[in-house]
């Protein structure tokens, strides 16, 4: 659905490679929603380019534009699209308590659970963790992983049968687990994740994005 003319774009999506806004795209193709992607390459650096501070002021992807409304954060705008475009069925109904248990799924995908696996691929990065960070990241990076093998014990999805915006929320850090080998213990982790990447909709973000991390060098 991507790359439509200028009078049919439901919303702009400034997409930065190897990044989060894979998630926008794949809700997007999940919708069947006409969408204009403008790409933007990271530098040498892998550091996002300055022509993303001319779209939003934290200068980084995802962020789309609706008209006048420029959006940055990816659950705000995978709220803001299933919302508006999506009738909302991507989210149990607003109010009842399944809601508020799926909001905090949402939220604690890009918070607490992203936290450990991000320090852990900073030491990728980095040449390595001191044995300090690692003696504390290692027991909180567990804790996370076992509450997500835990949640998706008898289930598909974070909410039961139907996929909603927590799981588009929830790819990217557990694909950065992947990519480091963290799920090796943690199977029900291991098969939903492969569950994510099989959808239609989301090999199809895939195709037009690129993959969510580089490859291993």
């Amino acid at each position: 659905m991507a790359q439509q003319p200028e009078s049919a774009a439901v919303v702009v999506v400034h997409h930065l490679n190897f990044s989060r806004s894979h998630r926008v795209i794949w809700l997007l193709e999940e919708l069947g929603l006409p969408y204009r992607l403008v790409r933007h390459e990271r530098d040498a650096n892998f550091r996002a380019p300055p022509a993303l501070m001319q779209v939003h002021p934290l200068g980084k992807a995802p962020v789309i534009q609706d008209g006048d409304l420029t959006l940055g954060e990816s659950a705000v705008i995978l709220g803001y699209i299933d919302t508006r475009y999506g009738e909302g069925r991507h989210a149990p109904p607003r109010d009842s308590d399944a809601w508020f248990e799926h909001e905090e799924w949402l939220q604690y995908a890009e918070s607490t659970a992203a936290f450990p696996i991000m320090v852990k691929r900073i030491g990728v990065i980095t040449g390595g963790l001191s044995e300090r960070m690692e003696r504390f990241v290692d027991p909180t990076l567990a804790k996370t992983l076992r509450h997500i093998a835990d949640r998706m014990s008898g289930r598909d999805y974070l909410m039961g049968d139907a996929l909603t915006l927590a799981d588009v929320q929830m790819a990217y850090p557990l694909e950065m687990a992947r990519s480091m080998g963290l799920l090796q213990d943690y199977p029900a982790i291991a098969d939903y994740l492969a569950r994510l990447a099989a959808r239609p909709a989301f090999m199809r973000a895939i195709e037009i994005g690129g993959p969510m991390l580089p490859a291993k060098n």
